[in-house]
């Protein structure tokens, strides 16, 4: 039986909360701007939060970064891909050029490649706690891939087999 995936207003609180409880290697944020839920019409089933790149130099006041994004181990497939399309699309009608993500590398990123993200850059374990005041997590120690989609590219949208232009 398919699942009909509907977008879903939420706080961060609420996305937070989500992620607490459902998160496997990351803590709730510690800001952000907007989060998306994601509903499978009975319940949430996913979380995304979207703040401010962690990283200063990125932090260019068009960029974002989907800080995290959150599934139930039985929620339906293509939960978090939506999730990420769906960020981008919200920054994007808020004015952003460009949105982030990271993924560790032990991860596929399926995910954020169906949604049209590129890897465009690699980082080195440890560096993400430097730059704000963060509460350490063992996850900052793990090498990540950075992911990222800009205006002007194209939104794949594997689902309904059609490229549109972002």
């Amino acid at each position: 039986m398919k699942v009909k995936l509907e977008l879903v207003p939420i706080s961060i609180r609420e996305a937070n909360e989500y992620v607490r409880n459902f998160h496997r290697h990351n803590k709730p944020t510690q800001g952000a701007k907007f989060a998306i839920g994601c509903s499978d019409g009975q319940e949430l089933v996913g979380v995304a939060i979207v703040g401010r790149p962690v990283s200063p130099s990125l932090d260019d006041g068009f960029t974002a970064e989907i800080t995290r994004v959150c599934t139930r181990d039985e929620s339906p497939k293509h939960v978090c891909s939506k999730l990420y399309a769906a960020s981008w699309r919200a920054w994007k009608a808020m004015g952003g050029r460009k949105i982030i993500t990271y993924t560790l590398q032990s991860e596929s990123g399926s995910s954020v490649k169906a949604a049209g993200f590129k890897v465009v850059a690699e980082t080195k374990p440890g560096t993400w706690h430097k730059y704000r005041e963060r509460e350490w997590q063992p996850v900052y120690g793990q090498l990540k891939f950075r992911w990222e989609i800009e205006s002007g590219e194209s939104l794949f949208l594997r689902n309904s087999g059609r490229t549109r232009s972002i």
